[in-house]
Parts: C-alpha cells; structure tokens; sequence
C-alpha cells in the first residue's frame, strides 16, 4: 500500500467512496500500517501463522523488537481475529450477499439495472 501512495491515495483511486474518503483517511493514518508492519516483521515464522501461539513473553519479544507496545500488538491481534470473521462470512457467498445489502443504500447509479445486462 505504501507503493501506492498510502492510504488516503489507495481511498481515492476506489469507485464509490467519495463522501467516505475524508471520513475514512482521518480514521487511518500511514503511521499506524508502519507501526504494524514494524510488528508483524518481528515475529517468528509461527507466529504469524499461529497467532494463538503469542503468550506474554513472546508478546513483550515482540514489542520491545518492533518499538511499541502491548497495547499495540494487542489491538492487531483483534483486528486479524476480526477480519477472519468476515472472511469466513464472505466464504460461503456471503459477498454476494453482502453486496446485495449494500445495493439499497442510494449509491446513486453505476450500478447495473435489476434482471442483469440489458439486451440489445
């Protein structure tokens, strides 16, 4: 994402967003994806792959590598705990239905008419 141009530059180049961009870009900031960047990098292997492994001590390791804190980690554990339930809602066509859901919300256009493709 820092190849892109951070994240206020990723929000603008995404269709549908524009009232949302500035809302969103004051929520998440470039420093917070390098403090996490800084945190994965100092884990093991395992632990990346297995969170659940992360005790104490390995908690206090890998904050006094990456220069934060445990609150720090710990807030990324809950997201990645987070973003795994909704991976495994959108597994089972749950995108669809999610997108579905957001159809009703007035986006105003863009979209394609109900039934699908008109026919020519």
């Amino acid at each position: 994402m820092r190849n892109l141009g951070g994240m206020a530059n990723m929000l603008d180049k995404m269709p549908g967003l524009s009232g949302a961009q500035k809302a969103a870009a004051g929520m998440v900031d470039d420093k917070t994806f390098t403090r996490m960047e800084a945190i994965i990098n100092s884990m093991t292997q395992k632990e990346r792959q297995r969170p659940e492994l992360l005790n104490g001590s390995r908690k206090r390791r890998i904050t006094q590598g990456s220069g934060t804190n445990i609150q720090d980690l710990n807030r990324l554990l809950k997201q990645h705990k987070q973003m795994q339930k909704v991976m495994k809602k959108m597994k089972g066509g749950g995108m669809a239905n999610m997108m579905r859901g957001l159809g009703g919300m007035g986006g105003g256009g863009g979209g394609m008419p109900p039934g699908g493709f008109p026919r020519m």
